[in-house]
């Protein structure tokens, strides 16, 4: 498979039809065809349910827009990473992780590095532990920042110094919303929205399972996320109480919401990580000692 066909038909998917592709890629409608046909032929499976003005991805085909994506964004990766060489302080960064006020220490260095080499831009991905991973061990990204709990032992890493507080987001007019601190045995017997990271994987090193301890199983989580902007929004429609870190659902005087900490408190730190022996790009590189500096010492 040429790159280039792999561009043609991630083009037909998103523009839907081969005219709309043809014209965004400015190539002959025949030509677009041909090709396409040529990849069908070459992997043996049908890409698109063809229409008179339409096309349409098979089961097929969008398990290969998948793998194409995948493949185009690291040949683009690569690409900007060898044209930055000839500049030695520029070049792209892609940073992974999922939401946490530890972000702000993150962007602090990424401005001061920025203040002296305009030339470095970042790519950032919004995710859990499991899509950061993933996405990391396909070379994908550079860093990845994770909030424990998180298997972390086949990459290097990098502690950052500061920890997210867990505690439960909730209406305002909730009978929850009167107590200060949240205890487990509140939580027993009410409708949960919970993190998939938090409640999934290895329950021995889970400090959020642990907290709980036997009554773990007890609990009623009818619903689950990897995001919290769309868990807030069901926590206002009543669905039920989300259990979350602080500082990242908006729980301000003018909002619906209010956020309580769990008792007893139950904090979770945050890792930088990347592959073992990852060979960075320059803009990568100095990334990588700007958070030694800051963060090691």
């Amino acid at each position: 498979m040429e790159i280039r066909v792999l561009r043609y038909f991630l083009a037909i998917a998103r523009e839907g039809s081969i005219t709309n592709a043809a014209n965004f890629l400015h190539v002959t409608q025949p030509t677009l065809s041909r090709q396409i046909r040529d990849l069908e032929e070459e992997l043996g499976q049908k890409l698109f349910i063809r229409r008179s003005h339409s096309m349409t991805l098979t089961a097929e085909g969008m398990i290969l827009r998948k793998r194409a994506e995948e493949i185009v964004s690291m040949v683009d990766k690569t690409e900007a990473e060898f044209n930055s060489m000839e500049n030695v302080v520029g070049g792209d960064i892609y940073i992974g992780g999922g939401e946490t006020e530890g972000i702000r220490l993150i962007a602090e260095i990424a401005h001061d590095l920025r203040e002296d080499y305009p030339d470095i831009h970042y790519h950032l991905y919004s995710g859990n532990s499991e899509d950061v991973t993933e996405r990391l061990d396909k070379g994908l990204l550079d860093f990845g920042i994770l909030i424990q709990p998180a298997d972390i032992s086949k990459y290097d890493y990098i502690n950052i110094p500061t920890k997210d507080t867990w505690g439960v987001v909730m209406r305002r007019d909730s009978p929850l919303a009167r107590k200060k601190m949240i205890q487990k045995e509140d939580l027993l017997g009410v409708p949960l929205i919970c993190s998939r990271q938090a409640i999934f994987g290895d329950r021995r090193n889970n400090e959020f399972a642990g907290w709980f301890g036997e009554d773990f199983d007890k609990l009623d989580i009818v619903t689950t996320f990897n995001l919290v902007y769309n868990a807030a929004i069901m926590v206002e429609a009543g669905i039920g109480y989300a259990i979350t870190i602080d500082k990242i659902a908006n729980t301000g005087e003018n909002s619906s919401l209010c956020f309580r900490p769990l008792e007893p408190r139950l904090d979770s730190g945050l890792n930088v990580i990347w592959k073992k022996y990852q060979v960075f790009s320059s803009a990568a590189e100095l990334f990588l000692e700007k958070l030694r500096e800051n963060f090691e010492s």
